[in-house]
């Protein structure tokens, strides 16, 4: 069986297709070493680490109530989580368990892509990966990335670009 047989990478493949972004879908490597950090997948891809759009889940918490939220940030920056609760109009926002970020998006900590997902994900984008011509996320797969950009990252999640780092 191929690496791109595997279903998350060809959910996310079908998802990108489907959404018209077949140049990302026929863009997605996969490598022979798994890549979970954005450090890992800029080294691998030979771009830098600012061009990685890291796939952070989250969990704002209104009212004691827990919805998923989903961070494309830059790999050369880090989630403000302060910045996120007021962006997301929640009391706080918590870093989400690994069951947590498999039930709202089907997939593992380390290849959380930003699209594939069960049901839609809310999604803020980091203005900072604007700054690249080409960024790659994870499409499924700890050992897989797509090719895309800031703009096709925020019309196939529905994102709303935003200043998402300290």
């Amino acid at each position: 069986m191929s690496a791109l047989d595997h279903p998350g990478i060809r959910k996310v493949a079908a998802t990108l297709a489907e959404a018209g972004h077949h140049e990302a879908a026929d863009g997605i490597r996969v490598l022979a070493d798994a890549v979970r950090t954005a450090a890992e997948a800029a080294a691998a891809m030979g771009v830098p680490v600012g061009a990685i759009a890291n796939s952070l889940v989250f969990q704002a918490v209104r009212d004691d109530v827990a919805a998923p939220l989903l961070v494309l940030t830059s790999g050369a920056h880090r989630a403000d989580q302060d910045r996120l609760a007021v962006l997301a109009g929640a009391d706080r926002v918590e870093r989400a368990a690994p069951a947590f970020v498999r039930e709202h998006t089907g997939q593992v900590i380390g290849g959380v892509s930003p699209v594939g997902h069960p049901a839609p994900v809310r999604t803020f984008v980091d203005t900072a990966l604007a700054g690249y011509e080409v960024v790659w996320a994870a499409a499924g797969h700890p050992h897989a990335l797509f090719p895309t950009t800031f703009a096709g990252l925020v019309e196939l999640t529905g994102g709303t670009p935003a200043e998402v780092a300290r």
